[in-house]
């Protein structure tokens, strides 16, 4: 089925129809829900009923007790996680996160409403876990568990990316992203996954990345990017894999060595690195900072954040060096330090360079490339020319997990401006602890769900097309492979022109590398429309001041 045109999308109903919402019922059509997961993926990483099932079909090959595994897991979250029944108990159903999420804003459905979201959980609480449900049911907000509401949670709690926009404007702290969380856990007891989460999941275990790469093609991946890279440059860049004894691990996601646009931030990552002569090496095992575990289970969050440093105390390094992702930087300032932490067989970061300590990693011994290239550009570590990105246009995107999860704000702006003369803010609610979500976070960025994705990814692409019409943005920035991964196609659909570009990318094209040849091109192998002499006009400057040195010496 092909995905309707903009004009049709645009055209959206947020009032919600007469029915009560316990009796209505999801529409499963091609588009708007993602495929049950590979039963070969399920088995591999030791997850419960794995059979091949599709969500648009009656029969779902539940286990006969599927309803008691379910009612005993939700018991099991109840005593264990005390924010899950806070949840359940406090919400007063006011309203205030309604308007707030972007699969409500991109669909108009009410139960894509934070609040009705999680009522879909809490009807099952009441029903069985507190007295008034037992008692009132129906009245009080209780259903049973039937076959129709677990159809609910599957097609609902995939239309959450877990951002957490609506939790910053909850009076009460509502996590919604935990209760999402909390009910895919449920899902996955009796083995109602999705492909695009339990495929990558199965992979990291068996290749160390989500993708699936094996060593040998990570290694070939590269050589083809070190290529381009001496093609463009004229610099042949000689980065080293497992070695022992290096200072720094260098852990990206697996999708910045694949796919367009993320490659070319790797080659950033590449150049930057030779730039200042870090000693780092990369890993084929922990080959993935990405961590689809945290669209899953607790536990298997925490299988694949433990690889990272298992593979860091293997080698021997300081510290670990960590790239543009966004779930990868949730789970470790959120979660590492109290599922696979501390890791005290690291130590405290420190810049190699700068001689910066950054205290906020002390307990995770992880540093996000963002801060470390802040870092260095604020103590003047890095030779750039601004004005070879004078061609761009740039707008700034915070991710959700980097900006909600992290509080990272302001390193990814001072970095831009850094290295480029033309930067553009999107409007204030858009931006910052307020940004809107790609519309893809949280393994929704699967190719059956392009319609939904492009609803969810809405009321960003208008915060972007505004900026574009207002100020002439042509190039959106990210920090965040899932968000370089899926702004493409956004921004085609909803802001035809407007290109995607890691940060890393920029201040890569900014580098005046030391020996490099005339630069005609960019890492994208776009010919400049003026070509920049060899070390760009600083040296220029230099060379001027020379001559005239010169000319007074002859005197």
């Amino acid at each position: 089925m092909a995905t309707p045109k903009p004009q049709e999308l645009a055209s959206i109903q947020h009032q919600p129809h007469g029915d009560w919402w316990m009796d209505t019922k999801p529409e499963f059509r091609p588009g708007n829900y993602l495929y049950a997961a590979n039963p070969k993926s399920v088995e591999y990483v030791g997850l419960p009923n794995a059979r091949a099932w599709d969500p648009a079909e009656e029969d779902w090959k539940l286990p006969p007790n599927w309803e008691e595994i379910v009612l005993e897991g939700l018991r099991v979250r109840l005593e264990r996680f005390r924010t899950l029944r806070i949840f359940m108990d406090c919400c007063v159903r006011c309203g205030a996160c309604a308007d707030k999420c972007h699969f409500f804003i991109g669909t108009g459905d009410a139960k894509n409403m934070p609040v009705l979201r999680a009522e879909l959980l809490r009807s099952v609480y009441k029903n069985d876990f507190t007295l008034a449900g037992k008692l009132l049911r129906r009245v009080a907000g209780a259903r049973p568990l039937t076959l129709a509401v677990l159809k609910e949670w599957f097609f609902y709690f995939f239309q959450c990316s877990e951002c957490r926009r609506c939790s910053l404007f909850c009076p009460y702290g509502i996590d919604t992203a935990e209760i999402t969380i909390i009910v895919r856990e449920l899902l996955n007891l009796i083995g109602c996954n999705i492909d695009w989460i339990a495929t990558p999941i199965a992979n990291c275990h068996r290749t160390g990345n989500h993708l699936g790469l094996q060593p040998h093609t990570l290694k070939e991946n590269c050589d083809y990017l070190l290529d381009d890279i001496e093609e463009y440059t004229g610099i042949r860049i000689e980065p080293s894999w497992n070695r022992k004894g290096a200072e720094i691990l260098f852990v990206t996601p697996s999708g910045d060595i694949f796919a367009e646009p993320g490659i070319y931030t790797f080659m950033g990552y590449l150049m930057l690195f030779e730039h200042i002569g870090l000693d780092y090496t990369w890993s084929t095992y922990a080959s993935e900072g990405g961590n689809f575990g945290f669209f899953t289970s607790h536990e298997m969050m925490k299988r694949l954040n433990g690889k990272m440093y298992l593979e860091a105390k293997r080698l021997g390094v300081k510290w670990i060096l960590g790239g543009e992702c966004g779930h990868m930087w949730r789970v470790v300032n959120q979660y590492m330090d109290t599922m696979n932490g501390p890791p005290d067989f690291l130590e405290k970061p420190v810049s190699p360079l700068t001689g910066t300590k950054f205290e906020n990693a002390n307990q995770t011994k992880m540093v996000h490339i963002t801060e470390f290239t802040a870092d260095l550009i604020k103590h003047n570590k890095l030779n750039i020319d601004k004005s070879r990105n004078d061609h761009l246009k740039v707008t700034f995107h915070d991710s959700c997990n980097v900006a909600r999860g992290m509080g990272m704000f302001e390193e990814p702006r001072y970095v831009i401006n850094a290295v480029c003369n033309n930067f553009y803010e999107m409007p204030p609610n858009t931006t910052h602890e307020a940004t809107f979500c790609c519309g893809s976070g949280s393994g929704l960025n699967a190719g059956e769900y392009e319609e939904m994705r492009f609803r969810g990814g809405l009321p960003r692409a208008n915060a972007v097309k505004y900026v574009a019409e207002k100020h002439g943005v042509n190039m959106l920035a990210c920090i965040c492979a899932i968000d370089r991964a899926v702004f493409p196609a956004l921004m085609n659909y909803w802001v035809p022109g407007m290109d995607v570009t890691g940060v890393t990318e920029m201040v890569a094209n900014a580098l005046v590398m030391e020996g490099e040849n005339p630069k005609e091109y960019n890492l994208r192998g776009e010919e400049l429309e003026q070509p920049i002499a060899v070390n760009g006009p600083q040296a220029e400057e230099e060379a001027a001041g020379d001559e005239a040195d010169s000319e007074e010496g002859g005197e």
